[in-house]
């Protein structure tokens, strides 16, 4: 499936702030996934030279096909930042109108967008006009629990110039809650005819495999179903592609991940950050495992990358031994 002139694939990283950073898109792109998409990032941060949000910029030949994800409200920013931008290491500018954590919504920003079509569609006319690459967005169902607004939203985007646009089935009140409405993605897939990206509620190859066939997708995007399992990537290709499934990744696999997960984190963060943000990714990624949840309880009071992997050693040679007695 083409987005613009790029040829994205059909199974896509979805955008989590805090947690797709370079490291992590990395990981998954290895694991399967086609086109990979930022944390999202402030327009305005950019604009003013913000020193975290330029670190935020950096993507890795090894990521491409990379979306960049902006957020921002005001066409004339946004526009003079995509054009200021454009040449960096990525393929796609994807903007985000579905974001619903207060701080960006009290700011006129993500999903508040969704009550205001018109200065939608301006954001993006004014970013198609100033850029070559292909424009993208990231939209909800609707603002409100009783809104569903998105056919008719995305038809504004598609007439401002939008090369595809992404569905959350949820709306902004619901936040993550709930069950994702995959109606609505059926009916943008309806109302437009650029590419249309299916996300919500994809926790395994089954999901994926079903997304596709309700609504009729293009593509399909894994956001928290992928948190500390970039192996779903594979898992969900192996099944779309062969029927097959594959088997869950052994403790040693998850160490190794770990390890390199928090070596790359180092060498883009410095040790005393990456502990801090590894702390969450050990925890998604041990879940499930026998007696782990007194390990992700030691993992939270590490204070080195020595510490975390020696504490994860020492759990993985337990479960070796089949000793889960204070494990």
């Amino acid at each position: 499936m083409k987005i613009g002139n790029i040829e994205a694939g059909r199974v896509f990283l979805g955008p989590m702030a805090g947690v797709t950073d370079m490291p992590f898109r990395i990981l998954c792109k290895e694991q399967g996934a086609d086109l990979i998409y930022t944390e999202m990032v402030s327009a305005k941060g950019i604009h003013y030279n913000n020193s975290n949000t330029k670190d935020m910029l950096k993507v890795d030949e090894r990521e491409r096909p990379v979306a960049m994800q902006l957020f921002g409200s005001e066409p004339e920013i946004m526009a003079e930042t995509a054009k200021r931008i454009e040449e960096l290491n990525f393929d796609i500018f994807d903007i985000n109108m579905g974001c619903p954590v207060p701080k960006v919504v009290n700011n006129g920003e993500g999903s508040a967008l969704m009550k205001n079509p018109k200065l939608a569609g301006e954001i993006v006319s004014s970013i198609v006009k100033a850029v070559k690459k292909p424009v993208t967005i990231k939209i909800r169902k609707g603002f409100e629990a009783e809104d569903r607004n998105a056919p008719e939203f995305a038809h504004v985007l598609e007439e401002s110039g939008a090369s595809a646009i992404a569905v959350h089935g949820r709306t902004r009140a619901q936040y993550y809650s709930g069950k994702a409405d995959w109606d609505i993605i059926t009916e943008v897939k309806q109302k437009v005819r650029i590419p249309v990206i299916g996300n919500g509620d994809i926790f395994s190859p089954e999901d994926a495999k079903r997304m596709f066939e309700y609504t009729g997708c293009d593509a399909v995007m894994v956001a928290r179903g992928v948190q500390g399992n970039p192996w779903l990537f594979r898992s969900i290709k192996s099944y779309l592609d062969k029927g097959e499934k594959t088997v869950k990744p052994s403790f040693e696999e998850v160490y190794e991940m770990i390890e390199r997960h928090l070596l790359m984190l180092i060498e883009l963060k410095g040790e005393w950050t990456a502990v801090r943000e590894m702390r969450k990714h050990v925890a998604w990624y041990t879940e499930g495992f026998p007696y782990s949840a007194g390990l992700r309880r030691d993992i939270n009071l590490c204070l080195t990358s020595e510490d975390i992997l020696s504490r994860l050693r020492k759990y993985g040679e337990k479960l070796q031994t089949g000793i889960n007695k204070n494990i």
